[in-house]
């Protein structure tokens, strides 16, 4: 559990509903972040993201539901809370006029203790692009713009659109080490992406909707364990007979050599198995140099509960 956290959350969504006209966008979600934790909601394009999203943001009203945020109603509250909550609008939000740097402090100023602005400019790439009107911005500049915007006031909650998005892999990892920052000082933080590996090395939860409703919540590796493949890999020093320790293994194992080299274990991969399998070898003289439990990606288990890619 990260530091600051409180026992009231940050985000409680419960039965959210929400339809346009016939189409039911958002179907009974259910949504909880604690403060200091990191949210990333996944889906499909389509699947109800940015719905749920704007609506906890305030721009929107449940057909049916409730949302708090950070313990208010986002819409009857929605002065008290701007001041408190971070948010990443789609296509930046900005004047097209305005300077990059400019509408930053102007952001700042809005807050009683922001973050410095030109630090944010630095470390998201801007410095340069500073005196540049928003309109001349590449689109990869628009964005981090975006993100600076939504983390100068120092929210208790943001709300992330695509944070690395147009990002070169030194900035997004320099973004990554700001998101967590922030989470480590108890800033709670909805993330929405459509790169699985920055929700796999960011979020804490992870729920995947799909069609309004949620299919899948819980931590990266309860998602990508759950669905475990009953393979283990391995590789050793010395050949060995895979129809021997397949044997040995006893009902419900075989051993095949894999096609890329090694070996493949099929079975119930469990602890026990794992040292029956080393202890095998170990009698042998055999070094083994590789094991491996296969595991699916979360890009598996996506396409898996949505039949879908994420884009």
């Amino acid at each position: 559990m990260r530091a600051h956290e409180s026992s009231t959350p940050a985000l409680a969504v419960r039965g959210l509903v929400k339809r346009y006209g016939e189409v039911t966008a958002v179907d009974g979600l259910d949504l909880e972040l604690a403060r200091g934790e990191i949210l990333a909601l996944l889906g499909p394009n389509g699947a109800g993201k940015t719905t749920t999203v704007e609506i906890c943001e305030g721009f929107g009203v449940p057909d049916e539901g409730t949302v708090e945020v950070l313990g208010l109603d986002p819409i009857a509250d929605n002065d008290a809370l701007r001041a408190r909550i971070g948010v990443m609008l789609q296509g930046g939000g900005a004047y097209p006029g305005a300077k990059a740097g400019e509408m930053l402090r102007l952001c700042a100023a809005y807050s009683a203790d922001p973050i410095d602005p030109g630090w944010l400019l630095d470390v998201l790439g801007l410095t340069e692009a500073a005196g540049t009107p928003y309109r001349r911005l590449s689109g990869g500049q628009q964005q981090r713009l975006a993100l600076a915007c939504a983390l100068v006031g120092r929210p208790e909650l943001v709300f992330l659109d695509e944070p690395t998005a147009g990002l070169d892999a030194h900035a997004r990892i320099l973004v990554w080490e700001l998101i967590e920052r922030l989470a480590a000082d108890g800033v709670a933080v909805l993330l929405t992406t459509h790169l699985l590996d920055e929700a796999e090395q960011l979020a804490d939860q992870i729920v995947i909707i799909d069609h309004g409703r949620a299919v899948a919540a819980g931590t990266p590796a309860d998602l990508t364990s759950r669905d475990t493949r009953d393979q283990l890999r391995m590789c050793t020093s010395d050949p060995i007979d895979p129809d021997q320790l397949g044997g040995a293994l006893g009902d419900g194992y075989r051993c095949l050599r894999a096609p890329s080299g090694g070996y493949l274990i099929d079975g119930r991969i469990d602890p026990p198995l794992i040292a029956a399998v080393t202890a095998w070898c170990a009698q042998r003289q055999v070094l083994v140099t590789e094991l491996v439990v296969d595991r699916d990606s979360l890009e598996d288990v996506f396409l898996t509960l949505t039949g879908r890619q994420v884009r």
